[in-house]
């Protein structure tokens, strides 16, 4: 998918989930379409506070936790580096593995989920994640 349909693709999904887009919303779309890996929320903010010098931390945090709910972005939490964010894969249904080391993050389409789960209850599974971390090649040498 290329940067300008993943910027139009996360600002149809928050419109259709009831977000005005507003420049600093497309501003938002753009740092994490440019930004091929993990943001954390500080880094977000220092982006988005050159352009929009009166943007509080808040909100950005407030946004970044939003746009992860309604799955324009994934937010993954690092041992060493805490919470991150990155721009969902919006193209098809996959899992990841991430290195602890360099955070940099392969794709993989096994799911687990694929070969049925026996949940307790009556549970209804609405969304699900699987990730593996470990070290990747490089970082293992």
């Amino acid at each position: 998918m290329s940067k300008s349909n993943n910027v139009h693709e996360m600002l149809n999904i928050m419109s259709k989930n009831g977000w005005r887009i507003t420049d600093q919303r497309k501003s938002l779309a753009q740092i994490f379409s440019d930004h091929p890996g993990y943001l954390s929320p500080k880094d977000v903010y220092d982006h988005m506070s050159e352009k929009y010098p009166s943007v509080s931390f808040d909100t950005v945090y407030r946004n970044l936790r939003m746009m992860n709910d309604m799955g324009v972005l994934e937010q993954f939490y690092f041992m060493d580096g805490g919470l991150k964010f990155r721009a969902n894969c919006l193209d098809h249904h996959h899992h990841h593995l991430i290195c602890i080391n360099c955070e940099k993050t392969l794709t993989f389409d096994y799911c687990p989920m694929d070969n049925g789960v026996e949940l307790p209850g009556n549970y209804k599974i609405v969304n699900h994640r699987f990730e593996i971390y470990g070290l990747c090649e490089d970082c293992q040498q």
